[in-house]
């Protein structure tokens, strides 16, 4: 395989996981949302808001997601940061997927943060 193709390659899984994330970001039923103790512990409004706020998330940059696969994000709620990150497991969420690209084999897992907790 050429350097092209292989840069090519990475490319177009990244633009496949990205194009999975947000679909699921947008739609966190179609995985797991985790919660940590510090987000649970909030009122069901301001937990409601954090999730709608994951939800709607657009802010993506070389910073907060350096493979362009929009896996990762930090918000501001009511004067406290929350990060978000979705992970990538096996069908029986048991293991990592062995491909984060193809949705046959992947389960996603969001989990919500106080930025303390991380």
């Amino acid at each position: 395989m050429t350097s092209a193709n292989y840069e090519q390659e990475a490319v177009d899984k990244a633009a496949a996981i990205r194009t999975l994330n947000d679909a699921f970001r947008r739609n966190p039923t179609a995985g797991r949302v985790v919660i940590t103790p510090g987000v649970s512990a909030l009122p069901h409004d301001q937990r409601l808001a954090l999730l709608m706020a994951v939800v709607g998330f657009d802010d993506f940059n070389a910073g907060n997601d350096p493979y362009n696969e929009h896996d990762f994000g930090a918000i501001e709620q009511d004067g406290v940061s929350y990060f978000w990150k979705i992970d990538y497991y096996d069908l029986d969420y048991g293991m990592g997927s062995p491909n984060p690209a193809n949705p046959h084999v992947t389960r996603r897992v969001v989990t919500i943060m106080r930025a303390d907790e991380y």
